[in-house]
């Protein structure tokens, strides 16, 4: 695993993360995101009330302390558990869609699983491919 594919996971938390983290911010960002479903036809978002917000703003603000630990210190237990979390925030994005969720939701849960994947896959296969040793003929 990478500092460079830890880095780029956390830049992303980041980005997509931070407007979720004030009440103020998440009503811009609801609004986009309602407006980019309507646009492409997947759906909207519920309409905004005061404990999704408060819920909202909870995981905004976690994520956000959770990608500076990562952009200061991208450390392989950090991509380790920063792909365990993607594993469960996938699963749980999967869920939504299943019970009618708005579709924006598949370009998020693309990203989950695609760093999760990174992150994860050299811890998985790291120690099978350092146990595999080729044998030739003898």
């Amino acid at each position: 695993m990478t500092a460079r594919a830890i880095r780029a996971s956390a830049w992303y938390d980041l980005l997509v993360t931070a407007p979720f983290a004030t009440p103020w911010t998440f009503a811009l960002a609801h609004r986009a995101l309602s407006a980019a479903g309507r646009a492409l036809g997947v759906g909207e978002l519920p309409p905004l009330e005061p404990v999704s917000t408060l819920f909202a703003n909870l995981m905004g603000s976690l994520v956000v302390v959770w990608a500076l630990l990562r952009l200061l210190r991208p450390l392989p237990v950090h991509g380790l558990y920063d792909g365990a979390a993607r594993v469960l925030f996938a699963c749980w994005q999967g869920w939504a869609l299943a019970h009618g969720a708005t579709g924006l939701l598949w370009g998020f849960l693309a990203v989950e699983v695609g760093f999760g994947a990174a992150q994860l896959w050299p811890r998985l296969v790291g120690p099978v491919a350092r146990n595999c040793r080729w044998r030739g003929a003898e």
